[in-house]
């Protein structure tokens, strides 16, 4: 068997970062972490970080969810048998304190930690890290499993787990169907990935009540006002160990309200601002951090709605915005416009892409010529990590595009909660949506669109084709001959015009002046564990 450990994804990186500019702020920023300072100011551990978002969780059990909320405390409570490096998304050992990959590709054999328990007393070990696991590999997955066939494959599309066996407490053995260079980054997502209290799982509580390894415990959760967390004090890495003594997450929906809490020290952090309160946030004394964001924000055309059905009414639409426009008016400079899918420091697979070009004129003949007089759009009302000015105003910018060609697109918001089920009924032309980078694969970005899940291919866009490609770009090591696989990818999807992309966003995250170590990850979650605050 031939030894990876945790430096092959590390010179994978490496490798794909090697083909950025030196001179690109945006690329390199873009694969950096925050860790506010590095000295514990308060030695004694007895403080309270409150962490303020938009919305609540959708739930908490990994396997059920796949939005940020979720993410943002989960990562508290759960680990992964592997890690991310603070600064990228490079893999390191986790629960797996080691890791070993066949010539082949397809058996991974992973040495799994001892003397670690979970937050109700029960052990970890092989057995309990493969029944996290299976738990989402067919026939135990369930349909409300967003994120299972995504990070775990499936049978009838060849990849993923062939089969998981623990011959003892301390070996778990993964055979795969099919090679995947990004099954180790897989395994350090914070959606599906993070392994679970197999008796807590089977009293199928997860989703209110968590059960992990972290270094934080849950202890409440109110719905519509707070998560209460506290310190695990048998957590097993003590260099690591949490140094709050609680953690707080509050729930307040309007940006503005999170930036007067922050003033008010009613929290320490809060995330989902826009530039609008960036100001303000500076104004008031408080800091913000800044870093150029793995993310893509985009409306998502309903490929089996009668309206968009066809690539010509699809490009018909997009001529009819200027995203350029909307990007610079909407976001002043905290976001940049998207010519592709993947975020820039991805290239090369975005250098080539050329979208739809703005062309009212057109846009208003072809659209008339296809009796598109009407579109029914639905979005969210908040603000999201890809989207800080929130789906409302975005959704009205396109409005008023729309409207000088003679189209009437209609709009219903929802809090994000209820806007997941909307997508997810399908009753829309089009909807805005937008994606966070889990693993800093562009197959995490690319694979959206070949899922038959409609929680992630909100397009609900099917092409053999291009499901095709992604299998083979699962497989291809990484280089060359894989970043072209990816490449005609996104040209696909720029011909099919299956998604008109607006914008990477930099991701904002609003702090007091006396907060240090929080790490803040560029799959947009931030780690609390080392997060200190002094008097």
């Amino acid at each position: 068997m031939a030894s990876t450990k945790a430096q092959i994804s590390r010179r994978n990186f490496v490798k794909a970062m090697a083909t950025v500019s030196a001179g690109s702020a945006f690329a390199l920023a873009g694969c950096g972490s925050q860790r506010a300072g590095g000295s514990s100011k308060s030695a004694d551990g007895d403080f309270t970080i409150t962490f303020a978002q938009a919305s609540d969780p959708r739930g908490l059990d990994p396997a059920m969810v796949d939005d940020g909320e979720s993410a943002m405390v989960m990562v508290q409570v759960y680990e992964n048998l592997l890690q991310y490096e603070d600064d990228s998304c490079a893999v390191k050992p986790g629960l797996a304190e080691s890791y070993e990959v066949s010539d082949d590709g397809l058996t991974y054999t992973f040495k799994i930690r001892t003397g670690v328990k979970y937050h109700d007393g029960t052990d970890f070990n092989a057995a309990a890290a493969k029944a996290s696991i299976e738990r989402q590999l067919e026939p135990q997955r369930t349909e409300d499993m967003p994120y299972a066939a995504f990070t775990f494959g499936s049978e009838a599309d060849g990849n993923g787990i062939a089969s998981i066996d623990a011959p003892d407490d301390t070996t778990l053995v993964i055979k795969l169907r099919a090679a995947s260079t990004a099954f180790l980054a897989n395994l350090a997502m914070c959606m599906a990935s993070p392994i679970v209290s197999p008796t807590a799982a089977e009293g199928g509580k997860l989703n209110e009540s968590p059960v992990g390894t972290g270094p934080y415990k849950f202890v409440s959760w109110t719905k519509n006002s707070d998560i209460k967390l506290e310190r695990n004090e048998d957590y097993w890495d003590k260099d690591n160990a949490g140094k709050a003594k609680n953690i707080v997450f509050r729930f307040i929906a309007e940006s503005a309200s999170r930036v007067t809490a922050l003033a008010n020290g009613e929290a320490d952090i809060i995330s989902g601002i826009d530039e609008a309160v960036v100001s303000q946030v500076e104004n008031n004394g408080d800091k913000v951090y800044k870093t150029d964001g793995m993310n893509i924000n985009y409306l998502a055309f309903n490929t089996q709605s009668e309206t968009f059905k066809t690539a010509d009414a699809r490009k018909a639409f997009a001529k009819a915005v200027n995203v350029q426009e909307l990007v610079d008016s909407l976001y002043n400079g905290y976001a940049t416009y998207a010519n592709s899918v993947m975020p820039l420091w991805m290239a090369p697979y975005d250098s080539d892409i050329q979208q739809t070009q703005y062309d009212p004129d057109a846009a208003k003949s072809e659209l008339a010529a296809l009796g598109i007089t009407k579109v029914k759009c639905i979005t969210y009302s908040v603000s999201r990590p890809y989207n800080g000015k929130g789906g409302t105003a975005l959704a009205e910018s396109v409005q008023g595009y729309l409207s000088k060609v003679g189209v009437d697109m209609t709009i219903d918001q929802f809090d994000w909660t209820s806007y997941k089920d909307a997508v997810q009924a399908g009753n829309y032309d089009v909807c805005f949506y937008g994606w966070n980078g889990d693993n800093g694969d562009p197959d995490n970005f690319m694979n959206l669109l070949s899922v038959d899940d409609t929680a992630m291919n909100v397009a609900r866009y099917s092409n053999d084709e291009y499901k095709a490609l992604i299998a083979k770009g699962l497989s291809t090591p990484a280089g060359s001959e894989r970043d072209d696989v990816y490449h005609q990818c996104e040209q696909i999807v720029a011909e099919d015009q299956v998604w008109l992309p607006i914008s990477h966003s930099q991701n904002l995250l609003g702090h007091k002046a006396n907060v240090e170590g929080y790490v803040y990850h560029p799959t947009a979650v931030v780690f609390l564990r080392n997060c200190t605050k002094s008097a």
